[in-house]
């Protein structure tokens, strides 16, 4: 560039001088091969042939055929069959593990399955319509009948009334837990004297008249209340007018009461798999402050104040019905609660700019993931409100926080606990992961059915 050339004002663009052009690259040379090569033998190096001299296969190199559905000629299964093309001990099977079924086979029936070898694998309830067309009940080479169903609901009942002995508590607990219980489909709950019953299955529906008498005969219920979601209705072809006479039944939880409503509950109308984690909040809560945030119709917070002893109880929820509900119940306890009807991610947020804090901060909120596609949104959801509930903490305070999401497991849902905490730089200390009470179990089969999750912690 000129010396002498006049420089740009301050704030002036001023265009580069352009490069030299590149020289041109010299032409491309073929490359040679220099590596020495095999004399010609039996390890030479073949040529490879040309598309126009393709040979097919021959009879021994073609693909394996696929295998018949059906017994082997000269066996005879027992009919309504379903044949296997995998194997799982898995209860719930899909379409693509299923290989066929035998002509004969009808929604609803309890089948005879049979693995891809043809042996006898088990015993289900087959629905062809549905996305769970298989639920096996029964794995094992001997062949059960009809009675299994009565089998595994004594099996059931057994370890409610005999070795739980939760009549002796609460009259408000998991009867038949599906998968946990061996019974895929069927949840039933007792509330006092009301079965509140959850139905997944077509062919559990079909066997309702025969289970429910066996149930109210042993626990001595006298009404219940059947559900079925729609979409499920539709799907699995169940046909169900839906009238239930029964609106609402009080129940009572290690003494604290409580009124199920079943118009306006959610699943089986209370969230009882909660009961021992209420429980225990009652043992940390005495004469301290308490944020209970998705505190739905009160469970945690009516815990913590007559339970517990809790000198202050604040509880918060979006759904204005369960709210109403909450109140209803701490009117049977004669208890004073402050219910608040606002989005608990907006409460925490206006709570911490008004440097208002608790001891003791409860956090359940609704399930965020129902579908892998709402899984990176989910996570995100339960990492925000974990950070939002520790900025509502006092120092050294108690943090229970749960998720009944099902695809989130106990080691996931703690690291986006501790994220939270890490974001915030804040100090987190565990002491404790608890689930549902034992009257939710969990088969090794199905380990999935493990949703709930609870971790107690201390915050600084």
């Amino acid at each position: 560039m000129d010396e002498f050339a006049p420089r740009p004002r301050p704030g002036e663009f001023q265009s580069l001088p352009r490069r030299a052009p590149r020289p041109e690259r010299p032409e491309f040379r073929e490359r040679r091969d220099f590596r020495p090569r095999p004399p010609a033998g039996e390890f030479a190096e073949r040529p490879r042939s040309r598309p126009d001299s393709f040979e097919p296969r021959g009879v021994s190199e073609a693909r394996p055929e696929r295998r018949p559905t059906g017994p082997p000629a000269g066996v005879t299964w027992p009919a309504p069959w379903v044949q296997l093309k995998y194997f799982t001990n898995q209860p719930t099977l899909y379409p693509a593990m299923i290989a066929g079924a035998s002509p004969d086979a009808k929604p609803g029936d309890f089948v005879a399955v049979f693995d891809r070898d043809g042996k006898r694998f088990g015993s289900g309830l087959w629905n062809p319509k549905a996305r769970v067309p298989l639920r096996v009940l029964h794995h094992g080479e001997d062949a059960v009948g009809e009675e299994l169903f009565e089998t595994l609901l004594t099996r059931a009942l057994d370890l409610r009334v005999d070795l739980l002995g939760l009549n002796e508590s609460t009259d408000a607990f998991r009867v038949v837990s599906s998968d946990g219980d061996g019974l895929s489909g069927l949840v039933v709950d007792r509330y006092g004297d009301t079965l509140s019953v959850e139905v997944h299955s077509l062919g559990m529906f079909l066997r309702l008249g025969k289970l429910l008498p066996l149930i109210h005969q042993r626990l001595g219920t006298k009404r219940q209340v059947i559900s079925v979601d729609d979409f499920i209705a539709r799907v699995e072809g169940i046909r169900f007018a839906g009238a239930n006479d029964v609106r609402s039944v009080k129940i009572r939880e290690y003494g604290v009461r409580y009124e199920v409503n079943f118009e306006s509950g959610h699943k089986t109308g209370f969230f009882c798999d909660q009961r021992e984690n209420r429980r225990k909040l009652a043992t940390f809560v005495k004469g301290k402050r308490v944020l209970d945030c998705c505190c739905y119709t009160g469970g945690f917070a009516l815990a913590a104040k007559v339970l517990g002893g809790a000198e202050e109880v604040t509880a918060v929820d979006l759904d204005e019905k369960a709210i109403e509900q909450a109140k209803r119940n701490a009117n049977l306890n004669q208890a004073r609660i402050e219910w608040v009807h606002c989005d608990a991610f907006s409460f925490a947020r206006q709570m911490q700019r008004n440097n208002t804090r608790w001891p003791v901060v409860v956090l359940d909120p609704p399930k965020f993931i129902h579908s892998r596609e709402e899984e990176l949104e989910g996570r995100r959801k339960y990492e925000d409100l974990n950070g939002m509930g520790m900025n509502v903490l006092e120092p050294g305070g108690l943090l229970v926080t749960c998720s009944c999401s099902g695809l989130i497991d106990m080691e996931g849902f703690e690291q986006l606990v501790a994220r939270g905490a890490q974001r915030l730089g804040k100090k987190l200390q565990f002491l404790d992961r608890t689930g549902p009470g034992a009257d939710h179990p969990v088969m090794a089969n199905c380990p999935e059915s493990r949703y709930l999750k609870v971790i107690w912690a201390r915050v600084w």
